[in-house]
């Protein structure tokens, strides 16, 4: 039996006090359908999502996209979080890549504008606090 099995084995005693190999077996089943819930794929495009919130300037610009309502070229969003035109560009990119911007060419001018995504887990957080 594994460290993990025999930890495994001491919590259900605790809890059923005492425990056969069956209830051993039936609890590592279902722990083993628990985890066929994480779909990979889901959970790696979940990360990269809340990894691009993680930074204090790709935030800021979510939440200003999301506030703002219609899309904003980077010239308009630069002097409202400080940093430079390249810093908000690949702020932005990044913000694309996860699934929380959307950018539109028109002309020479990039247009981003926050998804329904970036607007839903800003809600969630505003309606967390």
């Amino acid at each position: 039996m594994s460290e993990t099995d025999d930890r495994l084995q001491r919590y259900l005693e605790d809890e059923l006090g005492e425990c056969r190999d069956e209830n051993l077996q039936e609890r590592l089943d279902e722990l083993d359908e628990l985890e066929s819930t994480l779909d990979g794929d889901i959970v790696s495009s979940d990360v990269q999502t809340l990894s691009a919130l993680g930074n204090e300037t790709r935030y800021r610009l979510v939440r200003l996209l999301v506030e703002a309502d219609e899309p904003l070229c980077v010239c308009e969003l630069t002097p409202l979080v400080d940093v430079s035109n390249s810093a908000v560009s690949h702020a932005l990119s990044t913000l694309s890549d996860a699934g929380l911007v959307t950018k539109r060419k028109e002309g020479r001018w990039r247009k981003y504008r926050a998804t329904s995504r970036a607007s839903a887990l800003l809600t969630v957080l505003d309606g967390s606090r």
